[in-house]
């Protein structure tokens, strides 16, 4: 395929009228948008239509005339309400051919989970005469690639989003390399902070958020702030090269605040932290409900380190279980720096652990009073020879959810900052 323009537009297609409804979160859309961009290739648009012919059609037609390349995610499979492939065909005047080959790969896949190839999966088989076809090597919605009009490409790739990942990854990706579109290497890093606001970053780094080449882009989030590095070179290796020297400049700038780079996050940072020092860990919840516990678990090879923790939502557990002693819940409360530390020690100790932490808190909306306001939380991080106790302020105007995040991550990164002074 040949492209007679410098500017090769993007727009992303996400079809699916629980979209729409929210009933699935646009996630394809998203992962597709980091993959364009990590290619250089202009996006300029992202829509989402609903199951209807009409609306997809014209749709269809638009980007038609404003893009050159457009990547549809959905509607390719065997229900009525599929109708991606032959709206794609009929908007462009074109009739559907069967591909034998694709028909015999869907009988295949049936057969091998014991079910035979229904009427319904036979319309998968069909696409636009002249359309190149993209293998769906786990599931039965092929996808295709297909120049309809001089200059404008379609890309459809199904909804499933293991299916669409494998399948870009596979197929389009090369696609895109062997046609040139992609004319220069793009290197892209996350650099993930904590701790710190937005407005603070980049009031630190403003002369490096004007730079041209590598860029230097922040995305804030609940508990962290993101910065996304992009290098423009010949090959990846000059493209590492120029991001180097920035990634030195804001570790040095940002000190502690930097904790990991790209997918890393600040549970797989605490582990991978332990496990070099062959030091063990343990927690003690009460307002995060085991969200500290379930984060770290959920992290490939936790167990090695990890031993495991106690959800201690009532008083009688902190005192039962943890030990903590009656007279200072009766003294200070539940919520308190006071019992933050004996749970920590209690947990610590129950579980024979290196390290622990404990949380407690006012997630609301109900509980709160005078002195003791919603968002306010009390962390304790035991360790050898020490007990570090954090009182936060989260605020009232913070929903239950964003109270517990925010928890776990204040937790879990003053536990990094002690694992790295005893370095």
């Amino acid at each position: 395929m040949t492209h007679n323009s410098t500017n090769y537009g993007v727009e992303i297609l996400c079809i699916g009228t629980e979209l729409l409804l929210g009933n699935i979160l646009n996630s394809n859309a998203k992962w597709l948008a980091i993959q364009l961009a990590s290619l250089g290739l202009p996006h300029y648009r992202q829509t989402v239509v609903g199951d209807n012919s009409y609306r997809l059609e014209k749709a269809l037609l638009e980007s038609s005339e404003r893009s050159q390349i457009l990547v549809t995610t959905g509607g390719l499979g065997p229900t009525p309400d599929d109708l991606t492939t032959e709206t794609i065909a009929s908007t462009f005047n074109t009739s559907l051919e069967e591909r034998s080959e694709i028909l015999d790969a869907i009988e295949e896949k049936m057969s091998l989970n014991g079910s035979l190839t229904a009427q319904s999966n036979k319309k998968q088989a069909y696409f636009p005469i002249g359309a190149k076809i993209i293998p769906n090597p786990t599931g039965t919605a092929p996808g295709m690639i297909w120049v309809p009009k001089p200059n404008f490409t379609i890309i459809t790739l199904p909804g499933v989003p293991s299916e669409m990942k494998q399948m870009w990854t596979e197929t389009v990706l090369p696609w895109l390399n062997k046609c040139g579109i992609v004319k220069d290497t793009y290197v892209s890093k996350i650099m993930r902070f904590t701790n710190i606001p937005e407005s603070s970053l980049s009031d630190q780094i403003k002369d490096l958020l004007s730079n041209n080449n590598p860029t230097v882009a922040p995305y804030a989030e609940l508990g962290e702030v993101k910065l996304r590095l992009t290098a423009k070179a010949k090959d990846s290796k000059q493209a590492n090269k120029l991001l180097r020297p920035i990634e030195e400049a804001l570790k040095q700038r940002l000190g502690d605040h930097y904790y990991g780079s790209d997918d890393e996050n600040m549970a797989s940072v605490i582990l991978n932290l332990l496990q070099k020092k062959e030091q063990t860990l343990s927690v003690a919840e009460s307002c995060t409900g085991g969200g500290a516990g379930a984060l770290i678990s959920s992290i490939p090879g936790a167990s090695k380190v990890f031993k495991g923790g106690v959800i201690a939502y009532s008083n009688t557990i902190k005192e039962k279980i943890l030990g903590v002693p009656s007279d200072i819940l009766n003294s200070y409360g539940a919520v308190s720096s006071q019992v933050a530390k004996a749970m920590a020690e209690g947990v610590r100790e129950q579980l024979n652990t290196d390290w622990a932490i404990a949380i407690t808190g006012l997630a609301g909306p109900e509980g709160k009073t005078k002195d003791k306001p919603i968002g306010l939380v009390h962390i304790a991080v035991a360790g050898p020879g020490v007990c570090k106790t954090i009182t936060e302020k989260f605020g009232s105007h913070r929903e239950r959810v964003s109270i517990q995040k925010l928890s776990i991550v204040r937790s879990l990164d003053n536990l990094r900052q002690l694992l790295i002074a005893r370095v």
